[in-house]
């Protein structure tokens, strides 16, 4: 089926063909994704000859829909019908033309329109010749002057779609790569989890890297590449960052439905789970090369406590990008923990209570925690690390795995035994970094069950305060 067939098949798009006498374009990503026969319920319309605002009321009262300013300065509308999923965005033609309109996009392939009466395909660009051969391809190099935040939507649509960027185009990204420092950040960290939330992200971020803006967005990565293979690691670090992305997403199509369904949540920054997941999964060892040391005797490389390390830069890394609190908190935990489910299940006769304790320790993460440790254990296979060790590590973290699913609706919070107040008063503390470490080590005591009741408490806080300080 070709695209203008697509189109005609569309029903809502029928309704506007038929009610308006405008000319009226559908553009960009929708013509794209009808190109490549993707589903799409965002659909950008191009009026000529009416103005967008009145034409965006129009189509408004025609679907019972709401209308939504975007921006009224460049007469940018958006029309979200009753069922919330699909929407217009229209606007006038740039300059009123739409030849000018197209030729300032910023790749050919988001620079295809359709006329919705006549339905002639209007491609100045070439941009269906590059969607035939999978290419991603630029239409002018002022376009990524004009906006800087296209040198890096390259990368976005390539994580997507996964075409290939050629040479050229990497050249040019690579010429222009310091403007994207121009884009404001909460547009660039948009684009970041944009990226990630791709199937090919892996090879987005490797592009990105031949084009040297990688390192621009992530100037740890530069340490990354210093730590070669080793014993245990086959690829050097950052080839191994990359390949834990590559595994997370494999994991995620060969989940049962539950991992799926969970990976697909969306509970904060506006993009699911799965995505910040990827992030975390690139992030995970940045704290290596700070702990990076090689035993003398064995020549061992040892990378002694680079979970913590590496969840403390990636905080500030985080935060000095403007991700949202929820995101840091959830990247830098799962980077802080990367090493955990596979600790738990370190053993053939681990016992219930061990996992249970990491299920409550981990909570509605324990899902992500275990995925993130069996993409790390695939994308590591040095010399010794044999086919039976990965195979019984997987095994292990897909048992821990089915005990939280299995366990989950059962779970009860952990009561409250003592708050910080009470714990201050029975040991005559004042608010001090000392209590915060109390209160984790009482935690700690309740979910291996050594204390249960108020007095366990009691005397455990005492017993600990005394002996640690």
């Amino acid at each position: 089926m070709n695209l203008v067939q697509r189109i005609k098949n569309d029903k809502i798009l029928n309704i506007i063909s038929d009610k308006f006498d405008s000319e009226v374009y559908i553009v960009g990503g929708a013509v794209r994704d009808f190109a490549i026969g993707k589903e799409t319920f965002d659909r950008d319309l191009i009026v000529c000859g009416e103005d967008a605002q009145d034409f965006s009321l129009k189509l408004a009262k025609l679907f019972d829909a709401t209308l939504v300013p975007l921006d009224i300065v460049n007469n940018i509308y958006r029309v979200v019908l009753k069922d919330k999923v699909n929407y217009f965005d229209v606007t006038n033609p740039v300059e009123n033309s739409l030849k000018a309109d197209l030729q300032r996009r910023d790749l050919t392939i988001n620079a295809v329109a359709v006329n919705l009466k006549t339905f002639e395909i209007v491609d100045y660009a070439g941009g269906l010749e590059d969607i035939k051969h999978k290419r991603i391809n630029y239409i002018s190099e002022q376009n990524f002057l004009d906006d800087p935040l296209r040198l890096l939507r390259v990368f976005r649509f390539q994580a997507s779609l996964g075409f290939e960027v050629p040479s050229e185009l990497i050249e040019i990204i690579k010429k222009h790569n310091q403007l994207i420092h121009k884009s404001a950040k909460e547009r660039v960290v948009y684009e970041i989890i944009k990226l990630f939330g791709g199937d090919y992200a892996h090879k987005a971020v490797s592009d990105m890297d031949a084009a040297d803006i990688l390192a621009k967005i992530f100037p740890v990565i530069s340490d990354l590449k210093k730590v070669p293979p080793n014993l245990h690691h086959h690829l050097d670090l950052f080839s191994h960052s990359v390949e834990t992305v590559r595994q997370i997403n494999e994991i995620y199509h060969n989940s049962p439905v539950e991992v799926v369904e969970h990976l697909n949540r969306i509970d904060f920054g506006g993009f699911n789970r799965l995505a910040h997941l990827k992030l975390a999964g690139f992030l995970h060892d940045i704290g290596k090369f700070s702990t990076w040391t090689i035993e003398a005797n064995s020549g061992r490389h040892r990378f002694i406590k680079h979970d913590d390390v590496g969840s403390k830069m990636a905080f500030k890394i985080l935060k000095d990008m403007h991700f949202s609190n929820k995101q840091i908190d959830y990247v830098t935990l799962m980077i802080k923990n990367h090493i955990y489910p596979s600790h738990v299940m370190n053993n053939y006769d681990v016992t219930d209570k061990a996992m249970l304790r990491f299920v409550r320790k981990m909570g509605l993460n324990s899902i992500d925690n275990i995925v993130l440790a069996m993409a790390d254990r695939l994308s590591a296979r040095g010399p010794i690390i044999t086919d039976d060790i990965v195979e019984n590590n997987i095994l292990s973290l897909k048992k821990l795995c089915r005990f939280y699913l299995d366990t989950r609706d059962r779970l009860m919070p952990l009561p409250k035994l003592l708050d910080g107040n009470q714990v201050m008063k029975i040991l005559n503390l004042k608010p001090s970094p000392v209590l915060g470490e109390i209160m984790a080590a009482l935690r700690d005591a309740q979910l291996e069950g050594s204390v249960i009741s108020k007095e366990d408490a009691i005397n455990f806080v005492k017993k600990f305060y005394f002996s640690e300080f």
